[in-house]
Formats: C-alpha cells, structure tokens, sequence
C-alpha cells in the first residue's frame, strides 16, 4: 500500500511538471530583481538571464523601454553578455540607440557589437550613432558596424568619414576592413 502511494504521488509531481522551475519559468522573477536599484540583486539578476539566454530575450528588450534609465541600461548590459543570442532584440537595441541618456546610448551600441552579423537590422541606427555627441558611442558603433561584417556595406561612406578623426581611425578602419571581408 505504501509503494502504491509513493507511485501516485511521484506520479502527481511528474505531471505538475515536478518540483523545480525551469530555468526560463524564472525569467520574470529575474526581470524583477534586474530592475532593483540594488547593483548586487541586478547584478545577479543579469547573470541569471544571460544563463536562461533567448527565452529572456523578449523580456529584455521590453525593458529598453522602461521609464528609467537605469533599467535600460541595465537591460542593453544584459543583452550585451547574451551576444549572438539576442537577436530577437535588435530592432529594440536599434531604437535604443537614440535614447537621452548617454550611458544607455553606449550599452546598447555595446550590445549590438556582441550581436556580430545578427544586428544587420541595426546598420542605418548605428550609423546615424557615428555621430553621436558622445566619443564613446561614436566608437562602439564603429565596432559594432565592423562586427557585421558585409552586411555593413551601406556605413562604408560612414566610416571612412569617421576615419577621419584621430579618436575614431582605428576603429573605424578596423570596421571597413571587417566590411570588406578582411580579418
């Protein structure tokens, strides 16, 4: 009788899907916590999402829209560790790329460079981002365009514009190089 019990119930938690979440089903906790002003929660809270990869992806790129800054930026951070996996998200990262905090600006350009040949969709955002006010956006977006690689041949004239400029002629050499199917 007592074994008869333990195979009904080990077959109830089979069914309910068994005692532990999966990974994914925690993604809106972590969502949460990625939003927490506390940098050790959302620390954490990026590190987990990043472990969960694309199924966080949408809910990620929600956040680019979030009223603060902080939380957007905290959201094109954590797309930036998930790289190639968060295709889904350029279109956002894209949009993201005209936002009025700087430090956001920079995260997403950031994020799209870790996309490599995923953030095609984003060429014409990140060129329009060679002109950034900001040094440090108008350099990951040269990095990022050369991490498109080919597909990035409409930000040649771009580049070699932004090859003008002392700050900006490493990267941006770099970029036309990757353009150009060169290493």
């Amino acid at each position: 009788m007592k074994r008869a019990a333990a195979v009904l119930i080990a077959c109830a938690v089979a069914a309910s899907g068994g005692c532990r979440k999966k990974p994914e089903d925690r993604t809106g906790e972590w969502i949460e916590k990625l939003k927490s002003p506390d940098a050790e929660a959302s620390g954490t809270a990026a590190r987990e999402l990043i472990n969960i990869g694309e199924p966080a992806v949408p809910a990620l790129a929600a956040l680019l829209k979030d009223p603060e800054a902080r939380v957007r930026r905290a959201a094109a951070s954590t797309l930036w560790g998930l790289g190639t996996r968060m295709g889904a998200a350029v279109p956002g990262l894209a949009e993201t790329l005209r936002d009025p905090d700087t430090e956001v600006r920079l995260s997403a350009a950031m994020a799209l460079e870790s996309a490599g040949p995923q953030a095609a969709a984003a060429v014409p955002a990140l060129v329009q981002s060679l002109k950034d006010a900001d040094a440090n956006v108008r350099l990951w977006a040269c990095k990022a365009l050369g991490a498109v690689g080919p597909a990035a041949r409409a930000a040649v004239p771009s580049l070699v514009e932004a090859a003008r400029l002392e700050f900006l002629r490493g990267s941006a050499e770099d970029a036309l190089r990757k353009i150009q199917g060169g290493p």
